[in-house]
């Protein structure tokens, strides 16, 4: 019964996200956009934390490299790469997506980093990475890249801007709901169980003959692929990339946005971000500059009190009931 419930209410959501453009105008389509984008970056940290055990504190840092990799690229200032959106999309998903799968690599192999280790490398390493955007003119420095184009649909000669807030809102929606789905199938897969089984015991994981420092490589690089797309629409929504968006501040934030939805399930993360997100505009308007205060006292609330989140006991969909608890892992070592 509780898993129909959870697959209702994720149908539901997901319709009324589809039926947002008969209820609200460009202006709202537009803010509808952004906090969906936020979205899908909650949803690759999720997939790490929540399936992996893999706090990682500097996941602005592939939400950056992927904005900066749109806006390069379709700016025209990568040479050899043809200056049109999809190359834009697919190079900031790659990159990052390379990025992470080199820095699994370096703290993962031999002995390997976890925990509080783990999250203060990341962290740093996103920090670095903003003190570099600030200092490399190439990339606009301090300023960053001004007006990025928006997405275009192009075949051959034929081309149209994406201006509208429609079609941009309907380009977003397919984004997220494609990143839900593909998040969502490899949580259910062997991969998937295999990753929580690590996540839970990672010891025992290898002492069953997998290779744990690999599985949480792929798992790091399919999420830095994932905030690459984030940040890819992120740059053509707001035309403007900064060194801002790499650094400590939204790093910071997407951590509150999924420990308050819920970093086991993707959807509850998804969910959190836009509401986060949509509370910080109101208590930032009422408080000033407290809001942050209240928003650390509700992060606080939400990892000591309800540590699964306010939202994954509703909508624990992300697996089938016989996988929402780690399984044992079974693996024949012979070769």
């Amino acid at each position: 019964m509780k898993s129909k419930y959870s697959r209702s209410l994720t149908v539901l959501f997901w319709a009324a996200l589809a039926g947002a453009p008969l209820f609200l105008g460009g202006w709202n389509l537009g803010l509808l956009s952004q906090l969906m984008i936020y979205g899908i970056f909650a949803m690759s940290l999720a997939f790490i934390w929540g399936q992996g055990g893999l706090l990682c504190f500097g996941q602005s840092l592939f939400f950056g490299i992927g904005a900066y990799a749109m806006a390069l690229t379709t700016k025209g200032m990568i040479p050899g790469v043809p200056a049109i959106t999809l190359a834009g999309l697919v190079l900031a998903m790659i990159l990052p997506a390379l990025v992470a799968g080199l820095l699994g690599l370096a703290l993962f192999k031999g002995r390997g980093l976890y925990g509080a280790y783990f999250g203060i490398v990341t962290l740093s390493a996103a920090v670095i990475a903003e003190r570099l955007a600030i200092n490399w003119s190439y990339i606009g420095g301090f300023n960053g890249i001004l007006d990025v184009p928006p997405l275009r649909l192009e075949w051959g000669s034929w081309q149209i801007e994406l201006y509208d807030p429609l079609l941009f809102f309907l380009v977003v929606l397919v984004a997220a709901f494609a990143a839900f789905l593909v998040l969502l199938k490899l949580e259910r897969s062997a991969f998937g169980t295999v990753l929580r089984g690590i996540r839970d015991n990672e010891t025992r994981a290898a002492f069953l003959g997998f290779e744990t420092a690999e599985y949480k490589t792929v798992a790091f690089a399919v999420s830095g692929a994932v905030a690459g797309l984030a940040g890819a629409l992120f740059a053509v929504q707001f035309a403007f990339v900064s060194p801002a968006i790499l650094g400590f501040a939204l790093a910071t934030e997407v951590l509150i946005w999924v420990a308050i939805g819920g970093k086991t399930v993707l959807l509850a993360a998804f969910i959190g971000a836009l509401a986060v997100k949509s509370v910080e505009n109101v208590l930032s308007d009422t408080l000033g500059q407290y809001w942050l205060l209240v928003l650390g006292l509700l992060f606080v609330a939400a990892v000591v009190v309800l540590p699964r989140g306010l939202l994954a006991p509703f909508l624990n969909l992300s697996l089938p009931p016989a996988l929402r608890r780690s399984e044992p892992l079974k693996k024949s070592t012979t070769t």
